[in-house]
């Protein structure tokens, strides 16, 4: 009795009980909803990083509003395979890497384990880098002392997961406000060509070489291997089932939350795109990085706008790193079963990222080398969901249907031919070759 009625007391304890009780009858429409919201905010997150901001202002200063039809692809892929996620956590009780740990052999699931650290490192990398520069973009600090600024400042958020998985989903979810919150500060400021932008999000089309290198980034990078394997982690002994109608009902609300949250994920990167083809569409072209795109909007649009698409940077960069470390932790201990002091798993995600500063790297270039690093990764948690959630006997009756099969079966040849093409380019392969011309 004492243990229930502290667990009562406590913010995650409650929505658990309020999860029950949805699931139970006792409550209706939103109040039913949101005790099981939380998951898909947290991986939108991967959705809204730093190395989606390089690549949406490349696509709209260079291309204007023409490539708003494949943020819209990518969003729709993403959120197929986001649900997927979800389902295998949901129906298992266990995460995609548990999955992976008790289905596959074990040569298979060290290979998995390593390649997947690597990801996780890749994508820390270009999060705390991204932090660090919205860092000292605003406070005109040098870059090392940012990085260590947002070490620290994730760090002390890293801490709030010991109170449970809610305290930690209330701040990211304000995180993804403050970024949502800027990119609507920005449309006010300079409003886009509505109609255009309407237009060119429901009708493809490209235009050179240029074109279609940016689109293979834009969808290639969307995709995040640690945000796969993160869902399905979050989902087990969040509200537990106790019978296939329960994890049915569990099931529609997480695929509602799957479509609001990454649908608030695509209509911010369609504002990113929009914001640099209205500000640096037809004059600034040149502009191709992040610190650029910063540097030209304080004296084209003032501090406000600047302001606001550096608080949108920030907030990305900080939330996107503590999800990726969150990540990684789960990746090592359910694949392998270690279980890191967390301090030390963040030192560890953080050295590769104080070396590139340390040493000068170029800010961009790095973003863009990690995006080959998850390129090359990507394949292995996408072909291990969709191989398992397509078995019977791991997902009972739940094993997803033809139709979705077909559909994810076709959205992955998509993205791993769009990662290869884009995998090749980053080795020199002309796009020319690649198409044979």
């Amino acid at each position: 009795m004492i243990q229930a009625a502290a667990q009562r007391a406590t913010l995650t304890g409650r929505t658990a009980l309020a999860g029950r009780e949805a699931l139970s009858g006792q409550r209706k429409g939103l109040r039913a909803f949101l005790p099981f919201a939380g998951p898909a905010v947290i991986a939108s997150i991967a959705y809204m990083d730093p190395g989606n901001f390089a690549t949406n202002i490349q696509a709209g200063a260079r291309h204007g509003y023409l490539l708003l039809w494949v943020v819209v692809l990518a969003n729709l892929i993403a959120m197929l395979f986001q649900s997927l996620s979800a389902r295998i956590g949901v129906v298992t009780g266990q995460s995609l890497a548990s999955n992976c740990r008790i289905h596959f052999p074990r040569p298979v699931v060290l290979f998995m384990w390593v390649a997947s650290e690597i990801a996780a490192m890749a994508t820390d990398l270009a999060e705390l880098i991204g932090a660090a520069i919205g860092l000292s973009l605003l406070f005109g600090l040098p870059l090392v002392p940012s990085l260590l600024a947002a070490f620290a400042i994730t760090w002390l958020l890293l801490n709030l997961e010991r109170r449970g998985f809610r305290p930690l989903e209330i701040v990211i979810a304000g995180f993804v406000g403050v970024i949502g919150i800027a990119y609507l500060v920005e449309l006010f400021i300079a409003p886009p060509d509505w109609r255009a932008m309407a237009y060119h999000s429901l009708v493809p089309g490209l235009d050179g070489a240029d074109s279609i290198t940016l689109a293979v980034g834009i969808v290639g990078a969307t995709v995040m291997p640690h945000a796969i394997y993160l869902h399905s982690a979050l989902m087990p002994g969040r509200v537990p089932a106790c019978n296939a109608a329960e994890r049915r009902q569990i099931l529609r609300y997480s695929n509602r939350e799957v479509m609001a949250a990454l649908g608030i994920a695509g209509l911010v990167n369609m504002a990113m795109l929009a914001m640099a083809a209205t500000m640096f569409h037809g004059g600034h072209e040149e502009v191709g990085d992040i610190e650029t795109a910063y540097r030209t909007l304080l004296p084209l649009m003032g501090v406000g706008a600047a302001g606001a698409f550096m608080a949108s940077l920030l907030a990305s960069g900080i939330s996107s790193s503590v999800v990726g470390t969150i990540a990684g932790q789960t990746i090592m201990q359910d694949f392998v079963s270690i279980r890191l002091p967390l301090w030390l798993r963040r030192w560890v995600t953080m050295l590769p990222a104080l070396v590139v500063a340390l040493l000068g790297v170029n800010v961009t270039e790095t973003l863009v080398y990690s995006q080959v690093v998850l390129s090359v990764v990507l394949p292995v948690p996408m072909i291990a969901l969709l191989y398992l959630t397509g078995r019977a006997d791991v997902m009972g009756i739940f094993r997803t249907s033809l139709l979705t099969r077909i559909l994810a079966w076709v959205a992955t040849v998509v993205v791993l031919t769009l990662n290869l093409i884009l995998l090749l380019q980053s080795f020199g392969v002309p796009l020319s070759l690649l198409s044979g011309d």
